[in-house]
């Protein structure tokens, strides 16, 4: 879809581009804020202009030059978060969709479309993408391995290589460049919910395709479901037609909030990080806990594993928010065995190293103070109060 925007590629930062990509046009517009367009569909006087216009969309899945089409096609203001994001994972075109797990499902249709139904996969993954794979409900099959394995888990009919760096919920990292490498020909594909293009950018390690839960981070704000693939235009083709076909389509008032996200994501990111860093680094430190996870490349995201009973924890916090998702402005906590990763078998949860008395924390943007203090009681008998450190915990 022709939406005016000129989307060639400048150096500018990721916190410029942040904030003025899928904007570039607004000046020349007359605007200042992104416009929403409800519109589900447009007139067109020049109906064999317009099956020509078809035509072309059913061989390559190219975006249609000129106005818009339908929306099932597409939508000038979803396709400004799809620049922008693009632009920020470094990629030549994203393509969104109602939720993550849609999005995920779209990849699994383009590469059964073209005989190669077998993945291989890393654990752990996020439950549901877990379940997706193992339950083959898309004819799908799925060789789990480590990441030495990759290469000699490879068959003929390999369509994907997917792994999750950093891993929900453990936070487990992989060496995405070797992975890379060991996959030859056949896509990897990163699910970056984690780290967000502010923190990694798996494209430039040699990854095919990036994946989005953009409900998390990239919305920030917890009040939207969206997924995101970012990837070299030729993939996008095939998902954008994938997308026409199945109705997985994002709303566009989700693809201008989530824009809106979009521009503040790198200041999120890093004040939740520092957060984060430092609680990590407390309840390393606190014999109330048994391990603390924490990423070398940092984030917003803990995973610690208690001497006592999880659920207790969750039953006692006050000011952090127990709730499945993450990635919001304010804290969130869950119980991974119980909740996000329930839908796994309960043997392979746990060799991927998803305890039964792991905790997940999305630490938000509220006072670290104050959320020590809430994870202090929540823990049961209080601990002599930690000084401020600046050790980073690693898992």
């Amino acid at each position: 879809m022709d939406n005016g925007m000129d989307t060639r590629r400048t150096t500018r930062a990721l916190a410029t581009e942040a904030v003025h990509a899928g904007r570039d046009d607004l000046a020349g517009l007359g605007l200042h804020a992104p416009p929403i367009d409800l519109s589900t569909t447009y007139p067109s006087y020049d109906s064999r202009a317009e099956a020509a216009r078809i035509d072309a969309f059913a061989t390559t899945g190219a975006e249609p030059d000129g106005p818009p089409v339908y929306g099932r096609l597409g939508n000038p203001t979803v396709a400004r978060f799809e620049t922008a994001l693009a632009r920020l994972e470094g990629t030549e075109a994203a393509v969104a969709f109602a939720s993550g797990m849609a999005a995920l499902s779209a990849v699994l249709l383009v590469r059964a479309s073209m005989g190669l139904r077998h993945v291989v996969a890393v654990r752990p993954l996020y439950g549901c993408s877990d379940h997706l794979l193992t339950a083959g409900l898309l004819g799908s099959e799925v060789t789990w391995t480590d990441p030495a394995g990759v290469a000699d888990a490879l068959r003929p009919d390999t369509g994907l290589v997917l792994v999750e760096s950093p891993a929900n919920p453990t936070l487990a990292e992989i060496d995405l460049r070797a992975v890379a490498h060991a996959c030859g020909s056949v896509p990897l594909l990163v699910d970056n919910t984690f780290a967000t293009p502010v923190l990694q950018r798996p494209v430039e390690q040699g990854a095919r395709l990036v994946l989005h839960s953009a409900t998390k981070y990239l919305g920030g704000h917890g009040d939207v479901l969206a997924g995101v693939v970012a990837c070299d235009e030729e993939f996008a083709g095939r998902l954008r037609q994938v997308r026409f076909a199945t109705g997985g389509v994002l709303h566009p008032l989700a693809g201008y909030l989530l824009l809106r996200g979009l521009s503040t994501l790198p200041v999120r990111v890093r004040a939740a990080s520092a957060n984060a860093a430092e609680l990590a680094a407390r309840l390393a430190s606190d014999p109330r806990v048994s391990r603390v996870h924490y990423p070398s490349i940092g984030g917003a995201m803990v995973a610690f594993e208690v001497h006592g009973d999880p659920h207790e924890v969750i039953a006692g916090v006050r000011l952090i928010t127990p709730a499945v998702s993450l990635g919001s402005v304010d804290s969130l906590i869950q119980h991974p065995a119980s909740i996000s990763h329930r839908i796994v078998d309960a043997d392979d949860r746990r060799d991927a190293g998803v305890s039964d008395r792991l905790l997940r924390l999305s630490v938000g943007l509220e006072d670290v103070e104050d959320l020590w203090s809430d994870l202090d009681q929540a823990l049961g008998t209080p601990s002599t109060r930690p000084v401020r450190s600046e050790a980073m915990a690693q898992g």
